[in-house]
């Protein structure tokens, strides 16, 4: 058996010299190796336990796996990470997918049945579903503890909920359509913290929101409508907040506050308006923006942006003329530092602003850009740019597109020269934020001589002081509902301040590694404990926690 590097790309396809299967494919396949399978169906199931791997459709292909009369998930995971791209997936006798404390994503997949929910996303890993469409299943998504992105995904006819969130999970739920659910289509408890944002739910069986056991989710811009129980319930015990919420055609009363609930309520738009007014989401965007531990000259600079955006449209509504707009962006800085956290708030700061439609979210990297052969990598990037029009198009680590210019068989140079004229003709369509190393970023501006003037500004991102790394773990422990001992933020501090000096300093990036480890050496604690920890004791972050951790 011949071994992969990292990286390598295997072709799954029915003809001479490819691997018949999926299953074949992984069997060579280690850590960073990309998937390609060709158009087909491909009966077949998939386990995999610690790999780092990309299954992708190819390109305008029609992929099928079908996982129907296995009693097992179509596709298990547990560690590394697993990328799904445009796959349709059947599934009757278990999930469709199963992500235990993996990095998963899911990305324009089609996903059709299974017995309880169609995907089951367990652990501390973060996850992204993005573009996706669940059905006939016997319920939509699981996410237990998990912190991601589900956006623009729709779940509808399933026999139990939609969407669960539970175990203290606080993913970001955006713009995704629950429709035709036999129970609830949210059901958020046991300490969930979800933000669902810009959702629409209906034709439900009991409620279309659910809270229950302790929840408390951020309800943004939510419609809510044709259900059979109260539009939205908050159990006693729960919190969290409703704003600009429409509640229309379902049982009264369309919100219902149980006694000992306390959610705070801000107005709910009524029934005809179409959403917030833009001030308000504009302001609810910013507000964000601010958030956000440190980066204060990054935060100016977007400010001043929406500043000059803003004055532009009174211009227009006045009929005084403005110049023409470029809306992309250099955001140069080691990683960790916000860029794509950042790059997604600006997105939706021009759609509050009435510049973007859509203002969606689109990210990619090399691989998504490059292709194999001549005119494939032309092929690739203007269907990407193609699809990320209305919203903005994020290209992290865009020097690795120059980086290797000139040497054969590379087309990296061909996506820059691909991306420059569209960047000029759709300015006003697309905001392309190209992001990495700042002086990684003067080598990719020079690699074509248009590529420089395509962008209006560049927003260095300075990396995190130890202070604003001790922020940023002690709100991931809040989050995770820990108590971080006061007297262990010394000792965090000092270990932030030496590790920033790393040639390989990850920023936030570092902090969350840390504080996953701290979690790992408070487990190690309570289990030596010899019985079952208080409630007290299980959120309890000690300092012996985050010293064992500094020491890993």
């Amino acid at each position: 058996m011949t071994t992969s590097t990292p990286g390598r790309v295997l072709l799954v396809a029915s003809r001479p010299g490819a691997y018949p299967t999926i299953g074949d494919a992984l069997t060579d396949a280690s850590d960073g190796a990309v998937i390609t399978i060709a158009g087909g169906e491909y009966p077949e199931t998939v386990e995999l336990n610690g790999l780092r791997v990309t299954l992708a459709a190819a390109e305008g292909a029609t992929v099928v796996v079908d996982g129907r009369g296995a009693d097992r998930p179509v596709f298990r995971t547990t560690g590394g990470s697993l990328a799904l791209k445009g796959i349709e997936i059947l599934a009757d006798a278990s999930s469709a997918i199963r992500a235990d404390d993996t990095e998963l994503t899911v990305l324009r997949c089609t996903i059709s049945g299974g017995r309880g929910p169609a995907v089951a996303i367990r652990g501390s890993a973060a996850f992204t579903v993005t573009g996706c469409a669940i059905s006939g299943a016997e319920q939509g998504i699981l996410v237990d503890g998990a912190p991601g992105r589900l956006e623009d995904t729709t779940v509808e006819d399933v026999l139990g909920d939609g969407i669960t969130v539970g175990q203290g999970a606080d993913p970001v739920v955006r713009d995704c359509t629950v429709s035709g659910c036999g129970l609830r289509g949210f059901y958020v408890y046991q300490y969930a913290r979800p933000v669902i944002d810009g959702c629409a739910i209906s034709h439900t069986g009991y409620e279309g929101i659910a809270v229950a056991h302790h929840g408390a989710p951020s309800l943004m811009r939510c419609t809510v409508s044709d259900t059979r129980g109260s539009g939205i319930a908050f159990a006693s015990g729960c919190g969290g907040a409703i704003s600009g919420c429409r509640v229309e055609n379902t049982a009264e009363p369309g919100i219902s506050i149980a006694e000992g609930a306390t959610p705070t309520l801000s107005e709910t738009a009524a029934p005809s308006d179409r959403g917030a007014p833009v001030d308000d989401a504009l302001e609810e965007m910013l507000g964000e923006l601010d958030a956000m531990i440190g980066l204060p000259e990054v935060k100016e600079e977007v400010r001043a942006l929406v500043d000059e955006l803003q004055v532009n449209e009174w211009r227009r509504r006045a009929g005084l003329p403005i110049g023409a707009a470029g809306h992309h962006l250099i955001f140069a800085g080691a990683p960790g530092t916000g860029k794509t956290t950042v790059a997604r708030i600006y997105g939706k700061l021009l759609k509050a602003l009435g510049v973007l439609p859509q203002g969606q979210f689109r990210e990619v990297s090399r691989r998504d850009l490059v292709g194999q052969y001549i005119g494939h990598t032309a092929e690739k990037t203007a269907t990407v740019f193609e699809e990320a029009k209305g919203g903005v198009l994020f290209i992290d680590e865009a020097y690795t597109l120059s980086r290797l210019a000139g040497s054969g068989g590379d087309f990296g140079q061909e996506a820059i020269d691909t991306l420059v004229p569209l960047m000029e003709e759709h300015r006003d369509e697309v905001a392309v934020i190209v992001a990495g190393y700042t002086g990684e970023m003067v080598h990719f501006l020079a690699a074509n001589p248009g590529l420089a003037s395509r962008f209006g500004k560049t927003i260095e991102f300075e990396n995190y002081s130890s202070a604003e790394l001790l922020a940023i773990f002690g709100r991931m422990a809040s989050a995770g509902d820990y108590d971080l001992d006061p007297d262990a933020g010394p000792i965090l501090e000092d270990h932030f301040r030496l590790i920033s000096a790393d040639v390989n300093f990850g920023n936030a990036r570092d902090a969350r590694l840390l504080f996953e480890k701290a979690r790992t050496a408070q487990s190690q604690r309570l289990r030596l404990l010899g019985r079952m920890p208080t409630v007290e004791e299980l959120r309890g972050l000690h300092v012996a926690d985050v010293v064992a951790a500094t020491a890993r």
